[in-house]
């Protein structure tokens, strides 16, 4: 008569480790490294000496001084022309190419297959090459038509709305193909003109789409640093990125304090939209990419 032997405890744990323990593991070290530099800064925001190096201990001191400090400087300013430029640019890239890519996905013209192509041609070369072009425009243009030339935010905006009008018009094009094109045909059979179908149909249907690339043009739009320092000039004008800068430009007289405080207060927003729209970002995403 045969006796079951029982597995041994420590090699039934490591089965366990191998097979699944691993990933918990690999995980955990991910967001420690994710979050430790959030940490870090955090802490220096409420400490009172304004620098990163001293005392290597995180919220030794919790202190309101760096955010006392802010408020009287022109921080609330930038926070004020960094939300417009952001709302404004947000809102024209998302009808700029939900536009574009309901012409491209509903539409068959002579082109078509060559402007697609040009649009994915004209992305591969860096933005930072345009830079010195968009100067000379800017200034060419604000001779004619100050409001949009250097130093203005409409001037910016414009800039914004050019440079992210191709990747959106991609990325919506491919979710726009996952619509059937049967709702279309049955609107036009009930007296629909492409304008309602557009306004009332397809705007609605794809509203995860819609979403990610309102979130990705706000989130570009608050950390760009070169471009609203290339065309922004004058101080109160000014935009997040470019105002933070100025706390730690010198060397000799950096104030890490009321940087982390201002970058902690510009980040906050961004993230809580990020988490309140999550599930937007990955339906959107993800059905844009099977059928695209």
């Amino acid at each position: 008569m045969t006796t079951l032997t029982r597995p041994h405890a420590s090699t039934s744990t490591w089965h366990r480790f191998r097979d699944v323990g691993w990933r918990h593991a690999f995980a955990l070290f991910v967001c420690l490294y994710a979050i430790f530099p959030i940490v870090v800064i955090v802490s220096t925001a409420f400490r009172d000496t304004g620098t990163l190096v001293g005392s290597n201990r995180l919220f030794e001191s919790i202190s309101l001084n760096n955010l006392n400090d802010l408020n009287e400087t022109m921080f609330w300013t930038w926070v004020r022309n960094t939300l417009v430029i952001a709302v404004v640019t947000a809102i024209g890239t998302v009808l700029l190419g939900a536009a574009a890519a309901y012409a491209f996905s509903r539409f068959r013209f002579r082109g078509r297959r060559g402007l697609l192509m040009g649009l994915l041609i004209i992305q591969m070369f860096p933005q930072i090459l345009a830079f010195v072009a968009l100067f000379l425009l800017l200034t060419a243009l604000g001779e004619v038509v100050p409001a949009l030339g250097l130093d203005s935010h409409v001037g910016l905006i414009m800039v914004y709305l050019g440079g992210a009008l191709g990747v959106n018009t991609f990325l919506m094009y491919g979710f726009f193909n996952t619509v059937p094109r049967e709702i279309d045909e049955a609107a036009r059979v009930d007296g629909a003109s492409h304008a309602q179908i557009f306004w009332r149909l397809i705007l609605r249907l794809t509203a995860p789409i819609l979403v990610v690339v309102g979130l990705l043009s706000v989130i570009g739009t608050v950390s760009d640093f070169i471009l609203p320092k290339v065309i922004l000039q004058s101080q109160n004008k000014w935009t997040l990125a470019v105002g933070l800068f100025q706390f730690v430009s010198e060397s000799n007289n950096a104030n890490w304090g009321i940087f982390a405080i201002g970058s902690v207060i510009a980040a906050t927003p961004v993230v809580i939209l990020f988490l309140f729209l999550q599930r937007y970002i990955v339906s959107g995403l993800t059905a844009g990419a099977v059928k695209g």
